[in-house]
């Protein structure tokens, strides 16, 4: 018996040496060639080059290759998922994520790269689990702090979310602003716009061409009664994204509720031009009208946001305006 095991060693050495291994051999094993690696190798360089389509095909062919669960790599998933993202398929990217968890549940860029699929398809539930399972193998994890302060403050959780945001602070005083800035979300969704104001002010610091960051210090200005500097920081914005029509919006109507209504008048009437029609600019005209005392003017503006086929919030408001409900007499 000695002898025959001698053999079988014997054998299954010289199957190995002689560069047979990947072939389902003795005992069942498959063992990666050269060959295999050269296949991910040639299918990394696909995705490298932006070929994600071919990419996709080239891992496929790779991870299933063989039964041996064993062989289905953490990184050829990781490549394959990034592929899908990245061709717009986050269905598939989801369904890779997924597949790849049952048999690497511990990895951690791979739970985060689906963690972050989650959220930004606003699956917020099963984000949340992932990044609290990253959070149990790595606690000081960066970009899972990130990340659930970034679904706290989604949900509508502030404090909650604040708290995540300080820790990646402590840990990081140089995290990127835009971290800085969802922190100052939280104060001025809370109406702590003195704390929105000082961190927005730090994000802009270091971030200065982002026009939403502008936006929310023009917000944070506005809930500190400071309008002119308010309307400053949205000129701002508005030169760094020129046309955007919601920054177009908050200039036409705080210029109004600041008593400027021919400035309010010029900005409603330039959206007009751009966006024929539309039922906010006719409503500031129609507001600006109202308080000049022009009551006809007011009502022709009105009426032709009555026009509109729309059934929207603007629309149902300037039914009411022109026509309004009567009063039961008693």
């Amino acid at each position: 018996m000695f002898t025959n095991r001698k053999c079988i060693w014997g054998l299954l050495a010289a199957c190995v040496t002689a560069g047979c291994a990947g072939q389902p051999g003795l005992l069942g094993l498959d063992i990666t060639t050269r060959h295999d690696k050269k296949e991910y190798v040639q299918a990394r360089d696909l995705f490298s080059a932006g070929q994600y389509q071919e990419a996709i095909t080239s891992l496929s062919a790779y991870i299933y290759k063989t039964k041996n669960v064993k062989r289905r790599e953490v990184r050829a998933y990781r490549l394959l998922g990034q592929s899908y993202e990245n061709l717009g398929n986050l269905s598939k990217a989801l369904e890779t994520y997924q597949e790849a968890l049952e048999f690497h549940p511990n990895d951690v860029p791979l739970l985060l790269a689906a963690a972050s699929l989650y959220r930004r398809t606003g699956l917020n539930d099963q984000s949340l689990a992932l990044y609290e399972h990253t959070l149990s193998l790595e606690p000081n994890n960066q970009e899972v702090l990130a990340g659930v302060g970034e679904i706290y403050l989604a949900t509508g959780y502030y404090a909650k979310a604040r708290a995540y945001y300080e820790k990646l602070f402590q840990l990081n005083p140089q995290a990127p602003a835009v971290h800085r800035a969802r922190y100052a979300q939280t104060f001025y969704q809370q109406k702590d716009y003195a704390n929105a104001f000082i961190n927005i002010t730090m994000a802009l610091s270091e971030t200065p061409d982002h026009p939403d960051f502008w936006l929310l210090s023009a917000k944070a200005n506005r809930g500190l009664g400071r309008f002119d500097e308010a309307l400053a920081d949205l000129d701002a914005a508005l030169l760094l994204a020129p046309n955007r029509p919601d920054l177009e919006a908050y200039r036409a109507l705080w210029l109004h509720q600041a008593k400027r209504y021919d400035e309010s008048d010029r900005q409603a009437r330039l959206i007009l031009s751009q966006r024929p029609g539309n039922e906010l600019a006719l409503f500031v005209l129609a507001m600006n009208a109202s308080s000049r005392g022009q009551h006809n003017q007011a009502k022709a503006f009105l009426q032709q946001i009555r026009q509109g086929e729309k059934e929207t919030f603007i629309h149902r408001f300037a039914d009411t305006l022109f026509a309004p409900p009567a009063i039961a007499i008693k």
